[in-house]
């Protein structure tokens, strides 16, 4: 019975590693054995809810081709005498530029050579001058490719010395003077020497298999391509819930949303990325379970699922007669109340501007003090007393003199006798009229 129990124990301890095997080593396309796995990622979400399972890569971010297939290049200098000289730039698009004039129809390369992979150089009337190390330098820009091949060139007088050999680190031609010699750079790889169309080469799979269903036999979610072309499979309900965007190609971002998640959506998820153009192939695998929904609770709070609702009670009135007096009665109530307090208001605000206006003239007249003439000391040294003694009425040349002295002395007693006015009581009464 032991026996039995570690066997089992081993063959399932054996199914889990070639499970592991089987999603991180198999290669994204078995035409292409150098793919690689770039990411592993276990993630869980509960039902109903909205996951992106994350899949970038700046490699694969399409720039179209605008100036005529100008990313693919082909270079050839020369050094020699402690100088460099490029010679000659050839484009994919059969343009060739010489640098140096002397040099047009003597030294040139195929005009096929991005179609033929022949990158050769052809020098025509061979110099003494043309005596140094070639370099042929092959660039694809867009696919980051950059191949060089060296080739001593050695001139020589005599045509027994004319020969090709290896010198362990480049190829040396030995050429004779005055005559045509063929500097060889080959390279027939097809990135080199076809003009691909770069949308149809760039492609996305996206992949989904059940678990403990083996990588090749998961089923095809979608394929996206560089010229803005998807193709989704399966169910329209499973199409509609499974989305790439359409700017994936532009941004980098290949993720996949899958929205109103369901139980039967767990599995093993493969984003697989292939530029067949410049050989990229990566992969990113996603194991993703699915949880129960999350569900709310008023009585129990959970750290992790504690949802506040507010309670919320509708009150219905029903809309009679009586319920519209009741309303009618609040709205007169209240403007009544605010009547009164606008009268109030206006009363005092009137009461103050009458005091205001009110002028007291016994409060607004200074204290009269009372002076003692007893006080002041009068100086009277300076005064002088009167000569002139009472005339006497005999002395009065007439009786007329004598009757307006009479007269004068009259008023004079009589003003005595007559109260002095009071002229502050005489001011109040104009006042006050």
């Amino acid at each position: 019975m032991r026996q039995l129990v570690k066997l089992l124990l081993w063959q399932f301890l054996l199914l889990k590693v070639r499970f592991n095997l089987a999603y991180t080593n198999v290669p994204a396309n078995a035409i292409n054995p150098d793919s690689v796995v770039l990411a592993y990622q276990n993630m869980s979400a509960p039902a109903g809810s909205e996951v992106v399972l994350q899949c970038y890569s700046q490699r694969m971010v399409w720039t179209q081709d605008r100036l005529v297939d100008r990313q693919r290049v082909a270079h050839w200098d020369s050094f020699s005498d402690y100088t460099f000289n490029r010679i000659l730039d050839m484009f994919s698009a059969d343009e060739q530029r010489l640098y140096n004039p002397y040099d047009q129809g003597r030294i040139m390369m195929s005009p096929s050579a991005f179609s033929s992979g022949n990158f050769s150089l052809v020098i025509k009337d061979v110099r003494a001058t043309d005596r140094g190390i070639y370099s042929c330098h092959l660039h694809h820009h867009y696919c980051h490719l950059y191949e060089t091949v060296k080739i001593q060139l050695n001139i020589t007088k005599a045509a027994r010395k004319v020969k090709r050999f290896w010198d362990g680190e480049k190829e040396v031609v030995v050429a004779l003077l005055g005559t045509t010699v063929l500097l060889p750079c080959e390279n027939y790889s097809p990135i080199w020497t076809e003009r691909h169309h770069e949308e149809e080469q760039q492609v996305v799979h996206w992949d989904r298999s059940p678990p403990g269903v083996w990588h090749d036999q998961a089923d095809r979610l979608i394929d996206l391509y560089a010229s803005g072309e998807q193709r989704s499979y399966g169910s329209q309900f499973i199409r509609k819930r499974m989305n790439i965007s359409d700017t994936a190609f532009k941004d980098g971002d290949f993720s996949l949303t899958i929205s109103n998640l369901r139980l039967g959506d767990e599995g093993l998820y493969s984003c697989d990325l292939h530029h067949h153009y410049c050989g990229i192939h990566e992969r990113r695998i996603f194991t993703l379970s699915i949880t129960q929904p999350i569900k709310v609770n008023l009585t129990h709070k959970t750290p992790s699922t504690a949802v506040e609702i507010p309670n919320v009670i509708n009150v219905f009135i029903p809309d009679h007669s009586s319920h519209f007096l009741h309303l009618l009665g609040y709205v007169l109530a209240t403007l009544l109340l605010l009547a009164i307090l606008i009268t109030i208001i206006a009363l005092i605000t009137r009461q103050h501007r009458r005091r205001g206006l009110q002028y007291n003239v016994k409060m607004s007249q200074p204290r009269r003090t009372e002076v003692n003439l007893n006080d002041f000391v009068i100086d009277t040294t300076g005064l002088r007393t009167n000569k002139n003694e009472e005339i006497k009425f005999a002395d009065y040349k007439n009786n007329i003199l004598k009757e307006k002295f009479a007269l004068s002395r009259e008023k004079v007693e009589l003003l005595r006798e007559i109260p002095p006015k009071n002229l502050d009581r005489d001011f109040e009464k104009k006042c006050w009229k």
